[in-house]
């Protein structure tokens, strides 16, 4: 593999190949190679990120429990025990380091761990805001100290005591109150519009916190639908597969209109070609993924669908339940003037404009049905992305998931020869 990403950020994309590594019993050597990077960024990757997913329900962590059953000896089950031997496990304590992919994962009654992509990839897009507006301190760390400040201002303490009562944290007092106002403890709760903070009145409120008391214009079916509630649903279902949506057009009155989805977990888009820009088209359309998938593959490749707060995708209720009432998908949407929230489908959108440059008439250009959607999508998919090493999508779709690989083929989209691939406007010329 190339070394010409060795000392980039890792992608999603290569997120995902480190998951399937670990789910494989891969080497983190085997990984680093695979992704071209050093094996020690692999290894940082993995413990950075790793999750809890289970813990220990025995006394302890001995592997003579079987042997002792000390409920029945009159034992009691602690480190000083002469039988006692330290559990151990090839696959979680040494490579690939995680529980995932472990035939015994159901069974074992030991602290299990898992790594997930899609989780590793929200924290460290996180960690970069967090850097911007000048955290120094992990997601987790900021996280346990909101959940720790939380209940005592609450209580009416002053950041002061605070920070005397607790002095294993390593923060000035000044530096509290900037993270309080700067909103980053918002998600434990900490905010300055639901609590008294001691010492307010005598601090200027900052610019970014002042945006806070701003009215705002929320619809109700953003309710419980922010970004936010994506990030706390994501914590609780690192594994969750996410799909980005978005629409693509150049005519706003007479289209037509792309509306293009993702599939994260495999870098994979799909077009599907509207003649209007409705709430009820898009919501056709996902309905058309639906069909296209199958019920069962479509509720678990599309747990999660991330847009943004364009009216025509207002009809989240209706999108995610089918009328036997039964969950079809999750549906949430981006902050305001926050496309980097889906900036992986953005990404896409810049290759779909040289095919379909902006002021053009597409009817004229060529786009005049789904077959020339499909033509899209199969060369973009078809299209080696230096984030995956030269690899395409629809290649990383086939390795990972044959099934439905072929799906996508029955629909229309073909799989183009690497030098066949045209990203230009004259692909839909007839």
């Amino acid at each position: 593999m190339s070394k010409s990403n060795s000392n980039k950020h890792l992608t999603l994309e290569e997120r995902i190949i480190i998951e399937t590594g670990i789910k494989n019993g891969s080497t983190m050597s085997a990984i680093a190679i695979t992704l071209g990077k050093d094996k020690s960024t692999i290894c940082k990757e993995r413990s950075q990120h790793l999750v809890q997913v289970g813990k220990c329900n025995l006394p302890l962590e001995c592997a003579n429990y079987k042997k002792c059953k000390p409920s029945q000896s009159g034992k009691v089950c602690k480190a000083s025990c002469p039988d006692y031997v330290p559990f151990k496990c090839k696959r979680r304590d040494r490579t690939p380091g995680a529980c995932n992919g472990c035939d015994n994962f159901r069974s074992c009654h030991y602290n299990k761990y898992k790594y997930s992509a899609t989780q590793a990839q929200a924290e460290y897009e996180a960690s970069l805001v967090n850097t911007r507006i000048g955290v120094n301190a992990s997601v987790n760390q900021i996280k346990e100290l909101g959940e720790l400040i939380e209940p005592l201002i609450k209580k009416g303490h002053s950041v002061y005591t605070i920070l005397k009562n607790h002095p294993d944290i390593k923060l000035s007092e000044k530096t509290i109150y900037n993270y309080i106002e700067n909103r980053i403890f918002k998600d434990a709760g900490v905010n300055l519009g639901s609590m008294d903070l001691r010492c307010q009145v005598h601090r200027k409120i900052t610019k970014r916190a002042s945006a806070a008391y701003k009215p705002r214009n929320d619809r109700l079916y953003l309710n419980g639908r922010l970004y936010k509630d994506f990030l706390a649903y994501l914590a609780l279902n690192p594994d969750a597969r996410i799909v980005e949506m978005d629409t693509v057009y150049n005519d706003v009155s007479n289209g037509p209109f792309m509306q293009t989805f993702k599939f994260l977990h495999y870098g994979f888009m799909i077009i599907i070609l509207h003649p209007t820009k409705t709430a009820e088209e898009m919501y056709q359309g996902i309905l058309i993924l639906e069909q296209i998938l199958g019920e069962e593959m479509f509720s678990k490749e599309v747990e999660v669908l991330v847009t943004d707060r364009g009216s025509e995708f207002m009809l989240a209720e209706k999108a995610e339940k089918r009328s036997d009432g039964t969950m079809r998908t999750r549906i949430f949407y981006c902050d305001p003037m926050q496309a980097g929230q889906k900036g992986s489908l953005e990404n896409n959108h810049l290759e779909i404009r040289y095919i379909c440059p902006k002021e053009t008439d597409l009817y004229n250009l060529g786009l005049k049905d789904q077959n020339d959607a499909n033509l899209i999508s199969s060369h973009i998919n078809s299209f080696p992305k230096e984030k995956l090493d030269g690899k395409t999508p629809f290649q990383l779709l086939e390795f990972l998931n044959p099934t439905m690989a072929r799906k996508f083929k029955n629909f229309g989209i073909a799989k183009i020869p690497s030098d066949k691939v045209i990203l230009k406007p004259y692909l839909l010329k007839k």
